[in-house]
């Protein structure tokens, strides 16, 4: 329930009171009674799990992709500069048109993605520049969202975020990201992924409406990520990341309640892409949590590839696979921390990477940093991303020397 005087956080939206107070009498009504019989609808009759097995559905994106073995990629954001910073605020206040802004964003990405190629990393990304937060982002785009204009929470050491709060029932009116995916495949042959997040992700870091079931809100999230995962791949791309950061957040602090929630938050993943083909690689990203307790919930999630955390904590997600457990997907521990200005050598790269391979199979093994780089300077990433992609072609050549 949202307060309707004034906060001290302040609504930016002069209309959200408006809004809210609509949807107050829509819930009573037969609007809200036929979204929910809608939403019941869409979920009836399946646990939506792709048909095909994870073993086939990689062969049959290899045929595709033909990537090399050890593909490198990063997880998603690279640099926010000040300039671009700047343009967003500029955007927002209406103070530059739409199509300078549009104009600027083409430019950013254009240059993240020339030095991708230019780096030889094998999966690109369009580097997020249009993005505030991962989160905010989205939510800014889907129905039931509402925004404070000073409502900071500290996120980590000095970085905040400003949490959505989720007040009504949630859609997506429109393609959110469609066009600068697009726009960023256009200007490349090499694989560009369409950036996501998660509805797992978007619950946790949300204030959420408290007048239903929490899964109730975040099964919405999900039909509504869905609609945006189809759309991605109607427009020709094959490779998607619906990030899923804050899966193990939102795990209760009550034992006896953990397994109904993995329930239905993996069941929330797996709603957003089930009806991809099986040519289209669904990857998912996770940092900075311990995973190894709620690894068969991850591998329940069934994603084809998943990059997570693993350096900053000093690689101790490796030993879950030391401990026995058969991973079948596709897999990126990180191999670098990018909470650190320090730049890896190569050669720590390529231990990191050895290490990994000798609890996983050098034909799921990916090579990507910890997390996104939008927190870094240019003049760090580039020599990471440097050091990163020549750890990997050092091991690929070792590899193929032992055959």
């Amino acid at each position: 329930m949202i307060d309707k005087r004034k906060t001290r956080f302040d609504i930016e939206d002069d209309d959200v009171e408006t809004k809210i107070g609509k949807t107050k009498e829509e819930d009573v009504g037969s609007s809200r009674s036929d979204f929910k019989k809608r939403v019941a609808a869409a979920l009836k009759g399946t646990d939506h799990r792709r048909v095909t097995n994870v073993s086939a559905r990689l062969d049959a994106q290899q045929k595709k992709l033909n990537l090399p073995i050890l593909p490198t990629t990063t997880i998603g954001s690279f640099p926010q500069t000040v300039d671009l910073r700047r343009v967003r605020r500029e955007f927002k206040a209406k103070k530059i048109s739409e199509e300078d802004y549009i104009r600027f964003i083409k430019v950013e990405i254009n240059n993240v993605v020339k030095l991708q190629e230019e780096l030889g990393i094998d999966v690109l990304v369009h580097g997020e520049p249009e993005r505030n937060d991962m989160v905010e982002y989205f939510g800014e785009q889907l129905s039931g969202f509402a925004f404070t204009a000073n409502g900071w929470v500290q996120s980590y050491g000095s970085r905040c975020v400003k949490p959505p709060i989720i007040y009504g029932d949630v859609s997506r009116p429109k393609p959110m990201t469609v066009f600068w995916s697009s726009t960023a495949q256009s200007l490349t042959k090499r694989p560009m992924k369409g950036m996501l997040t998660g509805p797992v992700t978007i619950l946790n870091w949300s204030f959420v409406r408290d007048d239903q079931p929490r899964f109730e809100t975040c099964y919405q999230i999900a039909l509504a990520i869905k609609n945006e995962v189809d759309d991605l791949e109607n427009a020709g791309i094959t490779v998607i990341q619906i990030d899923e950061a804050a899966l193990r957040e939102g795990l209760p602090l009550r034992k006896s309640e953990e397994a109904f929630y993995l329930n239905w938050a993996v069941h929330s993943f797996r709603i957003t892409n089930c009806g991809v083909k099986d040519t289209t690689q669904i990857h998912t990203h996770m940092c900075y949590s311990n995973f190894n307790d709620i690894i068969h919930s991850i591998i329940d999630m069934d994603a084809d590839v998943i990059t997570i955390e693993n350096s900053r904590s000093d690689e101790k997600l490796l030993s879950v696979f030391r401990e026995g457990v058969k991973y079948g997907a596709g897999i990126g521990p990180g191999v670098y921390d990018i909470h650190s200005p320090r730049i890896p050598p190569t050669d720590e790269i390529a231990e990191r990477i050895n290490k990994m391979l000798a609890v996983l199979e050098s034909n799921i093994l990916w090579v990507n940093p910890d997390c996104g780089l939008k927190t870094r300077k240019y003049t760090e990433v580039k020599p990471a991303l440097t050091n990163m992609v020549a750890a990997a072609k050092l091991i690929r050549d070792r590899l193929a020397s032992a055959k």
